[in-house]
């Protein structure tokens, strides 16, 4: 079963704004975080909020060793802005994304922004 599917609220979401969780459907820790991330999905519909599992979408995920879930990225505006673990806790990642509102902020990891390229082509309007 593939997890790789828009959260609520994602189909009318603001394709510059991308929350992409990146997990694993053998992760207890995963599938109970799945109600927090979709529940601030369905608050938050001017962002694209989609659930990678990596082992069913390795070709997407590429090089990218994910060895701590969740894993999150977000992009905006086509720029990485974040690429890394979150703790699976309500409100966490929500003041990750008000905090990313801000311009600027640290550069993230080298291999986030090939990775966001290839989550936007493959998920974006045009594959659906």
């Amino acid at each position: 079963m593939t997890l790789s599917r828009p959260a609520p609220g994602a189909a009318s979401g603001d394709p510059s704004t991308w929350v992409v969780c990146l997990c694993a459907a053998w992760c207890g820790v995963c599938r109970d975080y799945r109600a927090v991330f979709d529940g601030l999905a369905a608050e938050r519909p001017n962002a694209r909020f989609l659930w990678v599992d990596v082992e069913d979408e390795e070709d997407l995920v590429g090089d990218l060793d994910v060895d701590t879930f969740p894993t999150l990225l977000v992009g905006q505006g086509g720029a990485a802005r974040f690429l890394g673990p979150l703790l699976p806790q309500p409100g966490v990642l929500a003041r990750l994304l008000d905090s990313l509102r801000e311009p600027g902020g640290a550069p993230v990891q080298a291999d986030a922004q090939p990775l966001l390229e290839r989550i936007m082509a493959a998920h974006g309007p045009q594959a659906a």
